[in-house]
């Protein structure tokens, strides 16, 4: 077993197995005794899938000996977010309320995903229904912090992050409605890609806020989030080659600054010189559309989310943990007419926001405003948590309030991210940014 293969980003091992220097099957055999070894595995993974990851990876290795390689990522072993309908093994949405609840088939990404060839080493951990993006998870699990334990992993997909981050999966598919997969990529050190809505299908996914869910992954790299992308979609992946910064106009959002903690914004501001250094154009500018869209998450957010789930929450709400099940039971008292007057403001913002970025290739903020929070005192104070847990969140939500998608790389400084936020629809612009940040960002100052 090379160990060198559970540090390895998705790409690099798809180009081993098709070079024939990797077996898929010792590959998967690789992560999943990987899993079974590592003391904190039960924190991380809600259930592993081995006898399914070791079909997966024979079928692979199958076509790889016979050059019938489905795609660049055949063979490649990666963990699903347990709210992707699973066939046959129980998909929980991290909440004892859907205790036992085992689908009959996979959802529509899981079925595009195997088509491509990737391996399902299992489901992970993450906040109950989805609704925190801080990680914390007291029914369930919570997972610890890959770069630093005791602090939260971020949510929702925590499990999701934590097991790339650690070597127990080459990639990982998560969620994100307002910032579930770039909160966790950011703060554990990982790539992360919040897709369009409705970009991804949604068919068998445990919803959370249907009008705002959306599929991305969760990556060591730019290159592996453009490929499983590809992947889950079933497309073409976008073509990363020769992308660069220079001469790309790019708007720092200042809205997104005020109050950020110092480390965040001291990671972000070193990122953001590190890319004019590459060539890019950065200005900078408030956009009103922003706080006054901010101002609607509460409505938009939790009425729709208390609505879908709160036959759930009410037979038995004991089973869950208190401040996630009363920031769900915040939208109770929403009017219908509010509601809907809401979705017609945002309409407004929306094309408020398209204008003030449109001579702009890339909007920029701080993914998140603070870095990630002492887990125990989340868990022991609900004042503290319900506070972190909107701060954190407040710069991610500007993409799904936008309608747009986003991409966070490391920035500067562990736990910190820069977000790159592109127009609906342009995930391949997004991506060839993103692959020339991250180079930006690796070579360091200049």
């Amino acid at each position: 077993m090379n160990g060198n293969w559970l540090t390895a980003g998705a790409a690099e091992l798809g180009r081993g197995i098709t070079a024939g220097r990797i077996d898929p099957v010792a590959l998967t055999e690789a992560f999943l005794a990987a899993i079974a070894a590592h003391p904190e595995a039960a924190r991380i993974y809600a259930r592993t899938t081995p006898e399914r990851a070791r079909a997966e990876a024979a079928a692979a290795a199958g076509r790889a000996r016979s050059g019938l390689l489905r795609g660049p990522l055949d063979g490649v072993p990666v963990s699903w977010k347990d709210l992707f309908d699973t066939a046959g093994t129980p998909t929980e949405a991290g909440s004892a309320l859907l205790a036992g609840r085992t689908p009959r088939r996979d959802a529509r990404v899981l079925a595009n995903a195997t088509a491509a060839g990737l391996v399902c080493l299992g489901k992970t951990h993450m906040t109950e229904l989805a609704f925190s993006g801080l990680g914390v998870n007291p029914v369930t699990a919570t997972p610890p912090n890959a770069l630093d334990p005791p602090r939260t992993p971020g949510g929702s997909s925590s499990g999701a992050a934590v097991s790339v981050a650690l070597g127990l999966a080459a990639a990982a598919v998560g969620s994100d409605t307002g910032g579930s997969v770039r909160i966790p990529a950011a703060w554990n050190g990982l790539v992360g890609l919040k897709t369009t809505h409705g970009r991804l299908p949604l068919d068998g996914v445990v919803p959370l806020v249907a009008r705002f869910d959306t599929v991305g992954p969760l990556t060591r790299t730019v290159e592996d989030a453009a490929l499983m992308l590809a992947a889950l979609e079933g497309r073409r992946p976008a073509d990363l080659r020769g992308a660069t910064l220079r001469g790309a106009r790019l708007l720092v959002v200042t809205d997104a600054l005020r109050d950020c903690r110092e480390e965040p914004l001291a990671a972000f501001e070193a990122a953001v010189a590190a890319l004019g250094a590459a060539g890019a154009d950065v200005r900078r500018r408030a956009i009103p559309a922003v706080p006054a869209a901010w101002d609607l998450s509460g409505i938009l957010f939790a009425t729709e989310a208390y609505a879908t789930w709160e036959d759930a929450i009410e037979s038995a709400p004991e089973k869950m943990f208190a401040p996630v099940r009363d920031r769900f039971r915040s939208g109770a008292a929403a009017r219908g007419t509010d509601f809907v007057r809401a979705w017609d403001r945002l309409g407004t913002l929306r094309a408020a926001w398209a204008e003030a970025v449109a001579a702009f290739d890339a909007a920029l903020v701080p993914t998140s405003a603070i870095l990630p929070p002492d887990a125990a005192r989340l868990l022991a104070d609900p004042d503290y948590f319900a506070r972190e847990n909107l701060l954190a969140l407040r710069n991610t939500r500007i993409a799904n309030l936008m309608g747009v998608c986003a991409l966070t790389l490391p920035a500067a400084a562990p736990m910190c991210g820069l977000s790159l936020l592109a127009p609906a629809g342009a995930e391949e612009r997004l991506l060839r940014l993103g692959a020339a940040a991250e180079a930006a960002l690796s070579a360091g100052p200049a």
